[in-house]
């Protein structure tokens, strides 16, 4: 794939790395924060988590290891990044049922390979899931936990 471009696939979830799905940002200017105790001495906000995990995904010729950001995994799990951590502080083995949940779930998306140079995977530009029926993980794992479903 070259940098730069996109290409749509039909893909199967196979598994999720849920042991790292976090990273920290400026709650203003959303500048990457090198580690969690970090702030930004541009604007001195607090920090915000945001979603970033590596999925294992099946195409009809490939298997590919895929990187989802924010905006993506927010569409899969229904919820924001410090939902989720919150959730999974109170519930500690979530992150294996969540790889529970997607595992087998179809989605068509959009491949894309990051401009950076640097960048080791391809990134989810964009899913839409190819089942009526899909709903977000955090629906499944408060069904699956037994927890109010307001946020």
């Amino acid at each position: 794939m070259e940098e730069g471009s996109k290409r749509r696939v039909t893909c199967t979830i196979l598994s999720i790395d849920h042991t790292d799905m976090f990273y920290r940002v400026c709650g203003v200017c959303e500048r990457t924060l090198p580690n969690p105790s970090s702030i930004c001495h541009s604007c001195n906000p607090p920090s915000k988590r945001l979603f970033r995990f590596l999925m294992s995904v099946a195409t009809d010729t490939e298997v590919l290891t895929v990187i989802c950001f924010d905006r993506v995994a927010k569409l899969l799990l229904g919820c924001s990044a410090d939902e989720f951590f919150h959730f999974a502080k109170l519930h500690p083995f979530s992150g294996v049922t969540l790889n529970e949940i997607m595992e087998g779930e179809m989605f068509t998306v959009t491949l894309s390979k990051s401009m950076n140079a640097n960048a080791q995977h391809i990134r989810v530009a964009s899913a839409v899931p190819l089942s009526s029926s899909f709903q977000p993980a955090i629906n499944l794992l408060k069904q699956c936990y037994q927890t109010p479903h307001a946020s």
